[in-house]
């Protein structure tokens, strides 16, 4: 299954090729050694995805295999569009970690603890952004919303023992924390008092149609 690994000629290609680039990288002063170390690391990380993809038991194969690949394009990016690879890189970066998580929960519905670590990842991976694009915004209240987003998908989330109801307390008090930083922040306290009216609005209609149905 895995004979293409052990072929001579495949490592002797890749020597080639590396030593092409990094003479090429020498004479033209560009960075092509670069692009050698990204194709490298996608190589690694679709090693990984193969050893998971001929047994599906091998769930944690997924976490170093599409963090491999996004650190690779990451690598790619940077060096192709240098200044579009330093705002996008934690993107690809955590965003990459973050999505091999998600692949572990999809792969086996066991591995529910997964989704807390995507959530956080892929938190940080947006923040990454915005602090590069938009460097005006407070992005401290992101971080608690995304966090409170992460339990919220949580206790949405099928699992074997079937949507769990304790996640809904920490995203709740997440996302108040969230959007009571982002407020403050951006000044728009004004519209707390509204917002709250509205949630609560929200909390009683949803839990009187909840009993309504509990009771039919």
């Amino acid at each position: 299954m895995y004979k293409w690994l052990k072929s001579p000629v495949l490592w002797g290609s890749l020597l080639i090729v590396a030593g092409v680039l990094f003479l090429l990288e020498e004479i033209f002063s560009i960075h092509l050694g670069s692009i050698f170390w990204a194709g490298l690391l996608c190589l690694a990380g679709l090693f990984f995805l193969l050893i998971y993809s001929n047994n599906r038991l091998n769930w944690w194969a997924l976490i170093p295999g599409i963090t491999l690949i996004g650190v690779g394009l990451s690598v790619l990016l940077d060096t192709v569009l240098p200044g579009i690879g330093d705002a996008w890189s934690g993107l690809l970066v955590l965003g990459g970690i973050g999505a091999s998580f998600v692949g572990v929960y999809i792969s086996d519905r066991r591995q529910w603890w997964a989704i807390i670590p995507a959530g956080v990842l892929l938190t940080l991976a947006v923040i990454s952004v915005l602090d590069n694009l938009l460097t005006d915004l407070g992005t401290g209240g992101f971080m608690f919303f995304g966090l409170g987003l992460t339990f919220a998908a949580l206790a949405l989330l099928p699992t074997e023992q079937g949507r769990m109801r304790w996640p809904w307390i920490p995203a709740i008090v997440l996302v108040i924390v969230g959007l009571l930083i982002t407020a403050a922040a951006e000044q728009l306290l004004i519209y707390l008092g509204p917002l709250a009216l509205i949630l609560g609005g929200l909390f009683l209609i949803l839990r009187t149609v909840g009993s309504r149905r509990a009771r039919s």
